[in-house]
């Protein structure tokens, strides 16, 4: 039996980024912090596939948390997990957002509605805020790392990510760029420019859009008491396996689209606009699979490369049959792009030296058929042509209670393979309505 207890950090900080157990729905039967911790580790243990793990225990015996783990397996794997684990709540990290938490409370600008609906949702309630660094998602084991706007507050109730639609609908795009189901958890490693967990998961989103891109430069990319998301970025880029040699950190996708929460591909944009591609204006442009590499900051020892990408839900969200298939927001054209983002962090897996251009040219090659990503979507390939059109009928018959699409991805298929038009969402007898 393996056995390592590490120091998780001091209490007054640590509850500072971990939401309250009254929070949580009831039946996690959540009573104190160590409940809290205990389940998001468990979580993290999870996704990074360590399932040999047969004691969790924390504790607070002097203002201090501490974690203890005992497993069947190997001692090196628990102290990695462990100093990592400790490593990305520490100062240097997850605890720089709590600066800029306590600034934005200086300004007076958290939560401006508090105690007030923001949207229609019967289970968020009124408006609640609460740090929420990336709780409970992989520690050391990720493949490739999402950049998202911010985490909903239906994640704090369940406890997880794992029902969130955009964790569905990913899970959905994995297993259709050939990535199974046991290496899936390694490509969910989200990570937000606003580390604040609040209402919205797309009921209402802009009228009720209280984190804008100057919230993320503002208050969690300052100076080096509050640069929160470019340390945590560094951080998980660079897991604790990769090789020195490696000309590139992992992967990134920066997530959102023109059409449904662009704040994401916003914050990079302001981030980083010297190493931007511009328009004949000279603005900096952050297009839907634009692609590319940067470093982190400056004195990072390598360059990552970056993929522009949708949303996960934006097809969801915003995607329809139109008579412009080469164009969001035609469900084709989305469908497309995001199968190109999927398969771009499949081909780093295999290939990790291999350049963001020549990795994008190959997704664009299979999911469009051009090596340009232009045009509408014609894969060469019949079952990717079918794939294409099952998950656009994912996306365009959706029921509401609770949100899930109407059909599986097999039901979907079939029908795409049946239709009088097989294989194209928006004609034959499949289609969801006049175009």
């Amino acid at each position: 039996m393996s056995s390592y207890k590490y120091l998780f950090g001091a209490a007054n900080k640590i509850e500072q980024l971990f939401p309250p157990p009254e929070f949580a729905d009831p039946s996690l039967n959540f009573h104190d912090y160590t409940d809290v911790i205990k389940h998001y580790t468990t979580n993290s243990l999870k996704a990074d596939g360590i399932s040999d793990i047969q004691k969790i225990e924390v504790t607070r015996p002097d203002g201090n948390y501490y974690i203890l783990l005992e497993s069947s397996g190997e001692q090196a794997v628990l102290e990695q997990f462990g100093n990592r684990h400790a490593t990305i709540f520490s100062k240097e990290y997850a605890q720089k957002a709590i600066r800029g938490m306590d600034l934005l409370k200086e300004l007076n600008v958290w939560n401006p509605m508090e105690n007030y609906h923001v949207n229609g949702s019967p289970t968020d309630g009124t408006s609640k805020w609460h740090l929420f660094p990336s709780l409970g998602l992989n520690v050391m084991n990720q493949k490739g790392i999402l950049l998202l706007h911010y985490p909903p507050w239906a994640v704090v109730q369940l406890g997880t990510f794992e029902n969130a639609i955009t964790f569905r609908r990913w899970e959905q795009l994995l297993s259709c760029a050939g990535i199974s189901s046991n290496e899936s958890s390694f490509y969910k490693t989200f990570m937000e420019v606003s580390p604040i967990a609040a209402p919205g998961s797309g009921e209402s989103e802009y009228p009720n859009d209280y984190f804008p891109i100057m919230m993320a430069s503002g208050f969690f990319d300052g100076g080096p008491d509050r640069d929160y998301i470019k340390s945590m970025l560094e951080l998980f880029l660079n897991p604790p396996y990769w090789p020195e040699e490696r000309k590139y950190t992992l992967p990134l996708l920066i997530c959102g689209s023109p059409l449904y929460d662009p704040q994401s591909p916003g914050w990079f944009r302001t981030a980083y606009p010297n190493i931007l591609p511009q328009d004949k204006n000279g603005v900096p442009q952050v297009n839907v699979m634009q692609t590319g590499t940067f470093k982190v900051f400056p004195h990072s020892q390598r360059a990552t490369p970056y993929l522009i990408s949708n949303h996960m839900i934006a097809a969801g969200v915003t995607g329809k049959c139109t008579n412009d298939p080469s164009q969001i927001p035609d469900i084709r054209q989305y469908e497309a792009q995001d199968m190109v983002s999927t398969t771009f962090l499949k081909i780093y897996s295999e290939n990790p030296d291999i350049s963001p251009q020549d990795a994008r040219a190959q997704a664009c090659q299979r999911w469009f058929g051009n090596p340009e990503g232009t045009g509408a979507p014609m894969p060469k390939d019949e079952n990717d042509q079918l794939t294409l059109c099952a998950l656009a009928q994912m996306d365009l018959f959706f029921e509401p209670n609770p949100p899930r699409p109407k059909y599986t991805f097999e039901e979907a298929f079939q029908r795409c393979k049946t239709a009088t038009s097989p294989g194209d969402p928006c004609c034959g007898n499949i289609k969801p309505g006049d175009i």
